[in-house]
C-alpha cells in the first residue's frame, strides 16, 4: 500500500465522530498549494478556502468583492496539495441568492474547484437553500453570528448575541439550519455563553472563531496565526509563529493547542 493510499481522509462522518468522542476539530484557512501542504501535513482537520482571501490576498477592505471565479481558482490550488483534510469552500457574496443559484455555485466550487463542502452565511432564511443543496448531495457548513458578507448592512464588525432576543433567535436559527441538513455550524464573534449553549444543543459539530472554547472545533485565518494580519489583528487571533519559530511549527502548535483545549483562552472570547 502506498503512503498516499494509507492516508485516512477526513469526511463529514469523521467530524461527527470527533464531536461524539469529544475530540476537538482544528481548522484553518489556506489560499494556495504551498500553504495547503503545510496545513495538511501539520494535522489540520478542515482547510477552508475562505472569501477572506478578498482581504488577505486581494487587498480589499471586505469580502464583498470576491467572485465565484476567485474561489474556484484558489480552491483548485489548495485541493492540489490537500490529501488528508476536508476541503471547505466559501460561497461568496450574492452567489446563493436563490436556491438554483446556490446549486450552480456549489457545482462550480466542487466540480471545478474540487471542494468537498461549501459554506454559506445566513440565518433561518437560508433553510430552503440548505435543504436544496443537501437534497443534491452537497455537504454544507452554515455560518451564523457575525456575517462578514453583511458588513455594509451591519456597519461594522460587532459581537453577536448580547441581547436576550438576539440569543434566542440565534439558537432557533442554528436548530433550523441543523434540521435543514447542515453538516457543520460556524459561530463567529458570538458571546461565549451563547456559543457554548448552541454547541451543547446541536448534534452536528460547531466551529468557533471568537466564540467559545466549548465549541467542537476552532478556525482562524492563516495570516492571523502567523502575525501578518493586514491592519489590526482581531481579539480572537493568536500569533503562534512568535513562539513556534517557523511556519510549520506555528501551524503544528495551533493544532496542538486546539486539540488540547488550550486555545482559545479567556482573552480570545467575548463575555455577554
Amino acid at each position: 500500500m502506498s503512503a498516499q493510499s494509507a492516508i485516512r481522509r477526513i469526511t463529514v462522518s469523521t467530524l461527527r465522530k470527533m464531536k461524539r468522542a469529544g475530540e476537538k476539530i482544528a481548522c484553518l484557512t489556506a489560499y494556495d498549494a504551498s500553504f495547503a501542504a503545510v496545513l495538511d501535513e501539520a494535522g489540520v482537520d478542515v482547510i477552508l478556502v475562505g472569501d477572506s482571501l478578498g482581504m488577505v490576498v486581494q487587498g480589499h477592505d471586505s469580502t464583498v468583492p470576491v467572485k465565484v471565479e476567485d474561489m474556484v481558482y484558489h480552491s483548485r490550488a489548495v485541493a492540489s496539495r490537500c490529501r488528508r483534510a476536508l476541503l471547505m469552500v466559501d460561497m461568496p457574496f450574492m452567489s446563493y441568492a436563490t436556491s438554483q443559484q446556490a446549486l450552480d455555485t456549489a457545482a462550480r466550487l466542487m466540480q471545478d474547484g474540487h471542494g468537498q463542502m461549501v459554506k454559506l452565511e445566513g440565518d433561518a432564511r437560508q433553510v430552503k437553500t440548505v435543504e436544496k443543496l443537501v437534497e443534491h448531495g452537497v455537504p454544507v457548513c452554515a455560518h451564523i453570528g457575525l456575517q462578514p458578507q453583511l458588513i455594509n448592512k451591519l456597519g461594522g464588525y460587532r459581537v453577536q448575541g448580547r441581547s436576550e432576543d438576539q440569543a434566542r433567535k440565534m439558537i432557533d436559527d442554528a436548530l433550523a439550519l441543523e434540521r435543514a441538513g447542515a453538516d457543520l455550524m460556524l459561530l463567529e464573534c458570538v458571546v461565549e455563553p451563547l456559543a457554548k449553549a448552541i454547541s451543547e444543543r446541536l448534534t452536528i459539530p460547531t466551529i468557533g472563531i471568537g466564540a467559545s472554547g466549548r465549541c467542537d472545533g476552532q478556525i482562524l485565518v492563516l495570516q492571523d496565526i502567523l502575525g501578518i494580519t493586514p491592519g489590526r489583528a482581531p481579539r480572537f487571533a493568536n500569533n503562534f509563529l512568535a513562539e513556534g519559530g517557523s511556519i510549520q511549527r506555528a501551524v503544528e502548535a495551533y493544532v496542538r493547542a486546539v486539540k488540547a483545549s488550550e486555545f482559545p483562552g479567556e482573552e480570545h472570547v467575548f463575555e455577554s
